[in-house]
């Protein structure tokens, strides 16, 4: 069902069955100027993916949109129409876009279980990609993604958009030629005040969704009240934890201002302390990673909203002769007995941990950065290769915690060393007909 060969002949097939219509053509006609944008899966972060094309107007409309739910397509469509000043074609399934030949680019802001599977038949469809953190569900499918990339050729950006932000990139920059020293110590952290998802009921799947098509590649479950639309983030199948939803910034710019890739080992201790229901993650994690002369940290609390530094996000860097704060909104630079030296702060306020939807100019910078790269040929701020990285880092803690011990790893690509129960997560289990594959 989702191999190269059958996907191609699904793909011919829906193309004979779309008409093409003027505006459609109209719209091929625009693509030197304007890339047409086709976003996937319009719930929560769609909104920023909105927004920001909206910012990036000049070079980029939105010619189709996406989702599995009627209600939430509906909405969006109006959202859309209103910000753009045109109205997108509203899909159902991600693949009768994937054979529109008129759409350059694709979004994906589905559940996490989806990203690669999207991601690697729209690089197939000849679509450069736009995909949300994390960029795959587990580690084998953030590999598969980045050989997909190099074997098709398009460009494939990741949303972990504070690698677009100008204040991110100078203070690392900084960094980088010694404002501190020696760079040897990122702890990163997330707080926020979740509530509890309680204990759902399997019940009639609504007129408005279609459940077969919200799985994919995820093995097939009953459906429960308590999942969509937001929720399926704390459930294996379909989503990752908090560590992969909201630690991967954190973690991304902590190892970009360190200078460092996979690391040697990582340890985990979570566990689900503030309520008793359906969630199968943790609310609580500290998670370490070691390298050969640095150390990386990240703490995350989505049940308490304790801040640091009167900060609920944040990565504070220490060096040999002193230390830098940053985060959205700004940085502070200390020197090596705690003392502020100087500060800056951004002059538009970023997102907070409780907004699930990130509205901000980072991501506007990282959208026209993408555009550009599409365009002009520019380098891309976080190409997969890259956000990959962080994210399986995550995964990996994940894993840890899971087996409830420290794992060595190969510096080189993140596998697990010496220890195949720990290595069997490396995957996951597909629905037949519908795993990835190149």
């Amino acid at each position: 069902m989702i191999t190269r060969r059958h996907f191609i002949h699904t793909l011919g097939a829906a193309g004979l069955a779309i008409s093409s219509t003027a505006k459609s053509y109209a719209r091929i006609l625009g693509s030197n100027s304007r890339l047409n944008f086709a976003v996937i899966g319009l719930n929560s972060r769609a909104y920023a993916h909105l927004s920001a094309l909206r910012a990036n107007k000049a070079n980029a409309r939105i010619s189709h949109v996406c989702d599995v739910e009627s209600n939430i397509l509906k909405k969006y469509v109006s959202s859309a129409s209103q910000m753009m000043g045109e109205e997108p074609v509203g899909e159902k399934d991600f693949r009768n876009i994937l054979a529109m030949k008129e759409i350059d680019a694709i979004t994906i802001a589905t559940p996490d279980h989806w990203h690669t599977p999207i991601a690697i038949l729209a690089l197939q469809a000849g679509k450069n990609v736009y995909v949300e953190k994390p960029c795959s569900h587990n580690p084998a499918e953030g590999a598969l993604l980045i050989e997909a990339q190099k074997k098709y050729g398009k460009l494939v950006q990741m949303g972990s958009q504070q690698r677009s932000s100008p204040h991110t990139i100078e203070i690392v920059n900084k960094i980088h030629d010694g404002l501190i020293g020696r760079a040897y110590f990122a702890k990163t952290w997330y707080s926020n005040v979740r509530k509890s998802i309680g204990y759902g009921k399997v019940v009639p799947v609504p007129a408005t969704l279609d459940w077969d098509l919200f799985q994919g590649p995820a093995p097939r479950q009953e459906y429960k009240d308590n999942v969509q639309p937001y929720n399926w983030h704390w459930f294996k199948t379909w989503g990752t934890g908090e560590s992969l939803n909201n630690g991967t910034h954190e973690v991304d710019v902590a190892r970009w201002a360190l200078g460092v890739e996979y690391p040697n080992s990582v340890t985990s201790t979570a566990g689900r302390y503030q309520f008793k229901d359906d969630w199968q993650f943790y609310d609580t994690m500290v998670t370490s990673f070691a390298y050969d002369d640095a150390m990386l940290s990240w703490e995350g609390k989505c049940c308490n909203g304790m801040k640091y530094f009167n900060r609920d996000r944040g990565i504070e860097v220490m060096g040999t002769t002193g230390s830098v704060i940053v985060d959205r909104d700004g940085y502070e630079i200390y020197d090596l007995n705690g003392k502020k030296l100087s500060e800056y702060k951004a002059d538009k306020t970023a997102t907070s941990s409780s907004d699930l939807v990130g509205r901000d100019s980072m991501t506007d910078a990282h959208f026209a950065n993408f555009i550009a790269g599409i365009q002009k040929g520019e380098k891309l701020h976080q190409p997969i290769a890259q956000g990959n990285v962080a994210v399986t880092m995550l995964q990996l803690s994940n894993i840890a915690w899971e087996v409830n011990r420290e794992l060595h790893l190969d510096a080189v690509n993140g596998k697990v060393l010496g220890d195949p129960t720990a290595m069997k997560m490396w995957g996951r289990e597909y629905e037949k007909g519908w795993a990835p594959q190149l």
